[in-house]
């Protein structure tokens, strides 16, 4: 009985592998399939071999070390909540928020500071939350920075967004229809 349950285990973890056949149909187009088709003249296709990737090779824990993102450094510091780079935000008060994600949590004594195309948001502190009001129209870009004793660290990959705003004259708001006289 184990010999059989053995063999049959082997059959399985043998690589699949099905025939595939070409043929032509009516309006000269090629077709493929697994089954031949009955009374059209068709081919087996040779396929080469599969290409395979090796998995990296684990590195215990797998979360980084402090070593790995250097001395005193962060492994990740990243702008979030804010669509893809490059997107475009409607906002049409150009009020918005957005975060910034980072590990190891802030060290005693650094700072965090965001720019927006360029320039501060708002004095360094602690906090990882912001909100953007009245942005106007247009391609901005904000970073993260991190400082210590006043020196940049550490800074995130800036991302870009270009904020639509509706104006006044847009034909996307309605009209005031006016009223009738007395």
């Amino acid at each position: 009985m184990r010999p059989i349950c053995a063999c049959l285990l082997l059959a399985l973890a043998l690589p699949a592998s099905a025939e595939i056949y070409r043929y032509t149909d009516a309006r000269g187009n090629p077709v493929y399939t697994n089954q031949p088709p009955q009374g059209v003249a068709s081919e087996s296709v040779r396929l080469g071999p599969t290409n395979t990737v090796a998995a990296p090779a684990a590195t215990g824990s797998g979360a980084p070390s402090q070593d790995d993102a250097g001395p005193g450094n962060y492994s990740r510091l990243e702008i979030t909540g804010v669509p893809d780079d490059d997107a475009t935000l409607r906002a049409n008060a150009g009020n918005f928020t957005f975060a910034v994600s980072l590990e190891p949590s802030l060290h005693e004594g650094d700072l965090l500071q965001v720019l927006l195309d360029g320039q501060p948001l708002s004095a360094p502190g602690t906090q990882t939350s912001f909100q953007l009001g009245q942005v106007d129209r247009g391609t901005h870009s904000l970073q993260a920075v991190i400082l210590r004793d006043g020196e940049p660290l550490q800074s995130s990959a800036s991302v870009s967004f270009t904020v639509q705003r509706v104006h006044i004259g847009s034909p996307a708001l309605p009209r005031p229809q006016p009223r009738p006289a007395n």
